[in-house]
């Protein structure tokens, strides 16, 4: 009972990894462990998650791409309500794939996971009306330590699916995230 299924290597980028939980259900509902240590440790995520993350935001909303600068987490992601397009970008400064990014759409139906290794930027967009993020990090919170990449950057060129009916001008951005620096500026500021 509550084993899971790991896609490795997601993207062909080292250390992305997508997991399906087992999900056992009959006419009353359903039950699936959404982490399990041992589990995960018998996959390589042998992590010790210090902190639970969530949010929730409406269709269009855009938040990312963020990462750490003196404090990376490892992130382990899911939502429990809605549908998102989930984005990681490798900014692991000796990584043969520095800078190729990898998506996919996490959502309360198809239950999936992913997990983020340190070191990587990370963002999402809403698709659903509504969206709730949940998300296992490594690290605590540390004021002032995060960065970000443009969600638009045109050297990333990261394939977002706007939501049916919008276009790019109704993408909800904060107002941190209007003004996030290109990838070049981020990568010559962590000399790259």
């Amino acid at each position: 009972m509550g084993k899971i299924t790991v896609e490795k290597n997601c993207g062909g980028i080292e250390g992305l990894c997508v997991i399906t939980p087992q999900v056992f259900g009959d006419s009353r509902g359903y039950f699936m462990e959404t982490y399990n240590y041992n589990d995960f440790a018998a996959e390589g995520i042998d992590m010790d998650f210090v902190q639970d993350n969530q949010s929730a935001s409406t269709r269009g909303v855009l938040r990312g791409l963020h990462f750490q600068i003196d404090h990376p987490q490892d992130k382990l992601v899911r939502v429990i309500r809605g549908e998102v397009y989930d984005v990681a970008v490798d900014l692991r400064p000796d990584s043969k794939t520095y800078g190729r990014w990898f998506g996919v759409v996490l959502s309360a139906e198809n239950k999936k996971q992913l997990f983020i290794p340190k070191d990587f930027a990370h963002g999402f967009m809403v698709l659903s009306d509504e969206a709730e993020f949940c998300y296992k990090v490594t690290d605590f919170y540390h004021p002032n330590d995060e960065g970000g990449i443009m969600w638009n950057d045109p050297d990333l060129c990261v394939e977002w699916p706007i939501p049916e009916g919008m276009t790019e001008a109704d993408i909800n951005l904060s107002e941190k995230d209007k003004v996030n620096p290109s990838f070049k500026e981020v990568s010559a500021s962590r000399g790259h």
